[in-house]
């Protein structure tokens, strides 16, 4: 009997919210989480404007002496991952926890943590470098930590491949329980980077929005006036587990992850190929055996720059064909911004959230059509339509690609 993977829980810290609901509500609401940047280091910078955390609760999920020990990046994860856990109540006597595992991944790491220790060297010497330095700083450490404190003993993978980190935590993990290797896995991404130097960095590439005086505007995807990405911090966290798994235990299920394509472009560090992200796209489909006219909505990884928005809107027609057309397809980092790692997973739970309640969230600050980006964006308010399969694209530097495909869960 062939297995099939479903959703149990879900978390979400992000611009939007701390939870799923708070998050969702404003998802559908159309309401941007980008503000202006107030701190003196930024202002030397061209983008002043981020989507940055508000009312983190930390101490809901750490004592003081842990947060000393962990990275921002890490502490959204386990947050996240909490609030995932406990909705699907997998953390239970009845479970073999040496067949759960942890695929969580980050594009930067603890990057806030090597600035913060290169500052203490520098200026006061290297026995001002804390001993946390090194776990704190490493990308697989918020699987690491998710597991440590879950006693999760099964896989556990943290892929680093820049935007589409998330999706690939996901769907490689859906292809472990797939094969049968692990009952559930906890997957997804986190990021926190906002600071002086990525922002630097990034500015240079000439990559940000500088649009300061008006930050809810500049998230702008498809728009013709787009300028950039603008850039956000956050995780993103699913349980996924297999059915009858799942179905024995009477967990709630609240979709069903049918497909998986990665590809790589093998074309440019920065620049898209379109012809990569389509394949990305059909080997997905292919694996959830299904025809593209089959599809009913696209979450777009549409980041708002020039280049990446036109060459995923052309790689959605050369998947879809005239079906393309028909799409509802959607860039939701118009409100949240660009989650970089971490934006896979919300994604994620933002697709599964459009399929169960069968609304299209809205591509927001959409003013200004793209004859190059001439598809159904879903401009500026949601929209309420059947929704039973869909699929939320992943793309990141370097040319790396993954795609996922859901669909609404029918009991059978």
């Amino acid at each position: 009997m062939e297995r099939r993977v479903v959703v149990t829980g879900y978390g979400v810290v992000s611009p939007l919210g701390n939870d799923v609901d708070t998050f969702w509500n404003h998802i559908k609401e159309g309401k941007s989480g980008i503000g202006k940047i107030e701190d003196d280091e930024f202002k030397e910078i061209n983008t002043q404007i981020a989507g940055r955390i508000k009312d983190f609760p930390a101490e809901e999920y750490f004592d003081k002496k842990e947060l000393g020990k962990y990275d921002l990046f890490a502490q959204y994860a386990y947050a996240a991952a909490k609030q995932a856990l406990d909705q699907s109540a997998l953390n239970s006597d009845i479970v073999n926890k040496e067949r759960i595992g942890v695929y969580v991944g980050s594009g930067i790491g603890g990057i806030d943590t090597v600035l913060e220790n290169h500052k203490h060297l520098l200026e006061r010497g290297v026995r001002k470098v804390s001993p946390f330095m090194a776990p704190m700083m490493i990308s697989n450490m918020a699987a690491g930590i998710i597991a440590i404190k879950y006693g999760f003993k099964g896989p556990s993978f943290s892929p680093v491949s820049a935007c589409a980190t998330g999706n690939h935590a996901i769907g490689e993990a859906y292809l472990n329980i797939l094969h049968g290797y692990s009952d559930a896995i906890v997957a997804g991404g986190a990021e926190a980077s906002i600071n002086p130097l990525s922002f630097a960095g990034f500015s240079r590439m000439r990559a940000m929005s500088t649009l300061n005086d008006s930050p809810e505007k500049a998230s702008r995807p498809f728009d013709r006036e787009r300028d950039g990405f603008v850039m956000s911090e956050g995780a993103g966290i699913l349980v996924l587990e297999e059915y009858d798994h799942a179905k024995k235990r009477g967990a709630t299920i609240l979709g069903e992850i049918v497909g998986y394509g990665s590809t790589t472009d093998a074309y440019h560090i920065t620049s898209p190929d379109f012809d990569g992200a389509a394949r990305a796209m059909k080997l997905a489909l292919g694996m959830a055996r299904l025809n593209p006219t089959d599809i009913d909505y696209i979450n777009a990884h549409g980041t708002s720059t020039p280049e990446g928005d036109k060459s995923e809107t052309k790689a959605i027609k050369a998947t879809f064909g005239s079906h393309a057309y028909q799409l509802k397809v959607s860039s939701t980092k118009s409100m949240t911004g660009h989650l970089f790692g971490a934006a896979g997973g919300v994604e994620a739970i933002i697709t599964l959230k459009s399929i169960l309640e069968d609304i299209a969230p809205p591509t927001i600050n959409y003013e200004n059509p793209d004859e190059e980006c001439d598809l159904n964006y879903v401009p500026n308010e949601a929209v309420k339509m059947e929704i039973n399969y869909a699929i939320s694209n992943g793309f990141g530097f370097g040319g790396h690609n993954a795609v996922l495909a859901f669909k609404k869960f029918i009991p059978h």
